[in-house]
């Protein structure tokens, strides 16, 4: 591609997988910026990045991947980025595979990992129903909805920063983001290796972050989504309860006048919502203010 490429690695003790990711990432990549965000690293994860004459921006202390993430793009200088975990079950030799549908008019490709290449059993069953959960906010087939390894055009990726989370669901946000913007999404299958190093991640916490980020987004952009479904539940539930004591006393109970009116206020609620949504939404070129410049930001060390 003729496009300048970034290559972001969100880094936290991962010195001994960069020892050998870096150099491959170089011989698939040879002209393409590679910069490592070194997240408060405390095993010489930025010499490992000097050794190998890679660009290193360094925490002073633990911001989380998301932040990583979000530092790494504001300092890229390429207008294509991708975005890698540093742990080596990402593959380099992929890498051409996930930019080809660029030129084909995607905004954002996603290496869509194979079942088989799901850290455990009860991750992999946790990422499928964020998959449908996802795909019935967004309206939109999602098949990787967690992964980190993605390319995405910078200039549409910096609309959404403002909106990622500092921790581990920032392929969430962006995902649906994506897709609720109209932007086009791509998934390219790979296979994830295992790991090098003991993961970041925190099952219970993270899980029901990504869930609560699924309907904080949903809710944002797609609200009847949400507000519907609930109602229906209080209307079948009034209704149920009402034919059960008309059938037994030939009355209409508190209860099922309280369900159904519940069902009806949610409606409008979600009505209501939808209509702001509409009304509000705009550009978020528009909105957002430019990047400040990266070699003026507070709080981040250079280590190159």
């Amino acid at each position: 591609m003729s496009h300048k490429i970034s290559v972001i690695l969100p880094c936290r003790n991962e010195a001994a997988s960069l020892e050998t990711l870096l150099p491959r990432i170089r011989q698939v990549l040879p002209a393409a910026e590679i910069l490592v965000v070194d997240d408060a690293s405390a095993d010489g994860s930025a010499a490992v990045c000097a050794a190998n004459g890679v660009r290193c921006i360094r925490h002073p202390y633990r911001k989380g991947n998301g932040a990583a993430i979000k530092s790494g793009a504001r300092a890229a200088v390429g207008d294509i980025l991708i975005f890698m975990d540093a742990d080596g079950q990402h593959d380099p030799a992929d890498i051409p595979r996930l930019l080809k549908p660029l030129e084909d008019g995607f905004d954002m490709v996603v290496g869509a990992r194979r079942s088989a290449s799901q850290a455990s059993l009860a991750r992999g069953l946790a990422n499928r129903v964020y998959n449908r959960l996802a795909s019935y906010m967004t309206g939109q087939p999602i098949l990787d909805l967690t992964s980190g390894f993605r390319v995405v055009r910078a200039d549409l990726f910096r609309e959404f920063i403002y909106l990622l989370p500092n921790e581990f669901s920032y392929p969430t946000t962006i995902t649906m983001a994506f897709f609720r913007a109209g932007y086009h999404v791509g998934y390219v299958t790979i296979t994830a290796g295992q790991r090098i190093g003991k993961s970041h991640i925190r099952p219970l916490q993270d899980g029901l972050r990504f869930l609560l980020i699924i309907f904080k987004i949903g809710s944002l952009y797609s609200p009847l989504k949400i507000f519907v479904p609930v109602a229906v539940l209080f209307f079948l539930l009034g209704t149920g309860y009402w034919i059960y004591t008309y059938s037994l006393a030939l009355r209409l109970s508190i209860m099922t006048i309280f369900m159904l009116t519940t069902a009806v206020i949610v409606f409008l609620i979600g009505l209501v919502s939808e209509q702001i949504t509409q009304l509000m939404y705009r550009s978020f070129t528009e909105s957002v203010p430019a990047p400040r410049d990266p070699e003026k930001r507070v709080g981040d060390s250079r280590c190159d």
